[in-house]
């Protein structure tokens, strides 16, 4: 076998793995297949047109037809359709809320003596009005208290008091907003997967995991734990870190920074757990 055809096959067993993880979810949720074939289609134009054009010209039907293996009729049928909402607009949403969250557990001017989350009065320099501006630019703060409550990450005390309910934006109770998560995580995994393919041996990012084979699941309440009070420590660290870098607090000194270019940045860190491998040797990866 050569390497071309070699590449292909591995890349055929990873996509199966990734569609059985999937699929588990589509099909616990009852969308058929149809329904996930025309998914599939729309997203193979939609990347073909806006990610591999040839440089210096227009993304073209044609091309798109030959890259997707579709017929130009049904790449011109695809192309007509309405554009659904764009994935940046709820992680916008999904990032600004979690700023908030995050500025209303650490923030001094936001804690008690005890250095607890204070309840917050909408107005007023100590305000939940004032926190969504320091830690969230200009978001509207009724959008972002609407989008919290939505989540159960903050409950109405009185008319004009709002109480901390949860320390992370975690939708508690809704299907649709953890799936949105879905989205957003798994598309960013699969994105640093892709990038390390490209450009793993000069411009590497970070993609790690520890996995052991058999482990008695008499200890993994204490792991997940364990690995629950790291991750979090982990992540409010890189969380102060990239909060000082951030365009919200970056618009403060605007002469500094308003022409340097910006991206999306993030750090993510997942539990998993399934049924032993035959395997019983530790793996770090």
């Amino acid at each position: 076998m050569d390497a071309q055809a070699k590449v292909h096959q591995t890349l055929e067993t990873a996509v199966a793995n990734v569609l059985r993880a999937l699929f588990r979810v589509l099909l616990r949720h009852s969308m058929s297949y149809t329904t996930f074939e025309a998914l599939a289609r729309s997203a193979y134009v939609e990347v073909a047109m806006r990610d591999f054009a040839i440089e210096g010209k227009k993304p073209t039907i044609s091309r798109a037809s030959i890259l997707s293996g579709l017929t130009r009729k049904e790449v011109q049928r695809l192309l007509s359709l309405p554009e659904r909402e764009s994935a940046d607009s709820g992680s916008e949403r999904y990032n600004r809320a979690a700023r908030v969250l995050t500025g209303w557990v650490r923030d001094p001017d936001f804690l008690d003596a005890d250095g607890e989350p204070l309840t917050l009065p909408m107005e007023g320099p100590k305000g939940f009005a004032a926190l969504v501006r320091r830690h969230s630019g200009d978001m509207p703060a009724r959008a972002v208290l609407d989008e919290l409550h939505r989540v159960g990450a903050v409950e109405w005390l009185d008319d004009q008091h709002v109480r901390l309910h949860a320390r992370a934006y975690v939708p508690a109770g809704s299907a649709s907003d953890k799936l949105e998560i879905l989205g957003h995580d798994v598309a960013a995994l699969i994105g640093t997967i892709d990038h390390n393919i490209q450009h793993g041996t000069g411009d590497p990012r970070f993609q790690r995991k520890v996995m052991y084979g058999a482990i008695p699941r008499r200890d993994l309440p204490a792991f997940r734990k364990l690995s629950a009070t790291q991750a979090q420590s982990l992540l409010e660290r890189m969380d102060r870190w990239l909060q000082v870098r951030d365009r919200v607090d970056a618009a403060r000194n605007e002469e500094k920074s308003a022409a340097a270019p910006r991206r999306r940045v993030g750090l993510g860190i997942y539990y998993f757990e399934e049924p032993a491998a035959p395997s019983t040797h530790g793996e770090t990866r």
